[in-house]
């Protein structure tokens, strides 16, 4: 099963630099530009938090969990519209592990400390 992350931008080529770092690559990730979002095509391992305040924190930060349905990929033509974008392309059946993600993406957010 695949699930997505989407978050801002700038929060997410933290988070891409961040995993980079961590050896998690390749990282499958669809840019749109429009709305200044990225998704991250990742594992679904991600568990509903039980913490309001972790639920609070991503909420505030825009992240945006997608445990499962359709997620839409980037057209293998061009696009005039450019709604949908490759930032990583998907060159493999690997996807990163969502838990991994959010953590990551949390660990980059103002306030907090990587671990």
């Amino acid at each position: 099963m695949v699930g997505a992350v989407m978050m801002p931008a700038d929060l997410a080529r933290r988070v891409k630099t961040a995993l980079d770092i961590r050896g998690v690559t390749p990282l499958p990730i669809i840019g749109h530009p429009r709305a200044g979002m990225w998704t991250f095509l990742v594992r679904s391992d991600i568990r509903p938090s039980g913490d309001p305040a972790e639920v609070a924190q991503l909420w505030a930060a825009r992240v945006v969990v997608i445990r499962e349905g359709d997620i839409a990929l980037p057209s293998p033509v061009p696009d005039a519209l450019v709604v949908r974008t490759w930032v990583s392309p998907a060159i493999s059946a690997f996807r990163p592990s969502g838990a991994v993600v959010i953590e990551c993406a949390r660990s980059c957010l103002p306030g907090r400390h990587p671990r």
